[in-house]
């Protein structure tokens, strides 16, 4: 049998009712953490020997944040810690503690707004219980390694900052897609390009039945004297904004360029902005969506005589 691995860290999230320790927990679960909340902490040995949930690797090493509070059964602030550091002692992987703190008139303002009742003060107003949680609490809040006051914040500034300090350095997902509008844009795309300005190799028969992965084509593309300036600002855009959305969290960006038959400019282009990435450090899947399509029989296979260059964009499927 396989015995899992310890986690990386163990970190147990405590504090006041309301102060934003289920917003932490699901942000550490976002984050890649294994979490569980409201788990009394001689289970968590038992936890650490249970393998690992089906279709996860035994092996693979996941910090664990494990949530308590004053409604965690046989709650006993000495007792916990007296836990705390026996796991310490037992545990290869270090044991840290989080206490989540907030004023007395926030969190009065939030249970009136929230209509709900505070854990200690099921028939009390929420200010007795408050002040009776602290005072359970300030051991926990004394010895705590990370001490983060929510007052001032709201969920949003809460999320990011769990994620500033225990989420590491983890990157969003990028994927890149080239797509034909003949065939929609992708439904999950977080940002699109239009390529159809720029040339279109499908009015040269000769290059007609290659794709945007021949050299020819990239070639013909390429050319295009808005080539250089359009593609040096998408990369310098997408350099901008994307550590953005890995700071926020986001799990998955998908970038999509498309053009109309989405086998020539878009193919080019989302090659070209991948290299361009990784050349700056990023990592990006890229996907070509309509590379082995057909072309349509709805569209003209001959460049329209006299049209315009808007014309020409929707007439040509590539």
């Amino acid at each position: 049998m396989t015995v899992p691995r310890p986690p990386k860290t163990i970190l147990i999230v405590t504090g006041l009712s309301g102060a934003g320790k289920s917003t932490a927990l699901k942000t550490l679960e976002d984050a890649g953490w294994e979490t569980v909340d409201n788990l009394p902490l001689m289970l968590v040995d038992r936890l650490l020997s249970t393998p690992a949930p089906e279709g996860r690797d035994p092996m693979e090493e996941r910090p664990l944040a494990v949530g308590i509070d004053t409604r965690t059964r046989g709650f006993d602030a000495a007792a916990i810690l007296q836990r705390i550091e026996a796991l310490r002692d037992r545990s290869e992987a270090p044991v840290e503690m989080l206490f989540l703190d907030c004023s007395g008139a926030v969190l009065e303002r939030r249970y009136a707004e929230t209509r709900r009742r505070h854990p200690l003060a099921l028939d009390r107003p929420a200010t007795d219980g408050i002040a009776r949680e602290r005072e359970l609490l300030e051991p926990l809040r004394h010895a705590a390694d990370h001490l983060i006051d929510t007052s001032d914040y709201a969920a949003n500034a809460l999320q990011q900052a769990i994620r500033r300090r225990f989420g590491g350095s983890a990157e969003s997902t990028l994927t890149l897609v080239s797509f034909g509008y003949a065939r929609g844009v992708p439904r999950n795309a977080d940002l699109v390009f239009d390529m159809r300005f720029l040339q279109n190799p499908f009015w040269d028969e000769a290059l007609r039945p290659m794709t945007g992965l021949d050299a020819p084509v990239r070639d013909h593309v390429m050319a295009d004297p808005l080539f250089e300036t359009v593609l040096g600002q998408i990369e310098t855009l997408l350099a901008t904004v994307l550590p953005r959305y890995s700071q926020d969290g986001k799990a998955y960006v998908t970038v999509a360029f498309g053009c109309t038959g989405g086998r020539h400019r878009s193919v080019c282009v989302t090659e070209e902005i991948g290299r361009r990435l990784r050349a700056r450090g990023f990592s990006p899947t890229i996907s070509h969506r309509n590379l082995e399509s057909t072309q349509p029989d709805a569209y003209e296979t001959r460049r329209p005589e006299g049209g315009t260059a808007m014309q020409e964009r929707d007439a040509s499927p590539s």
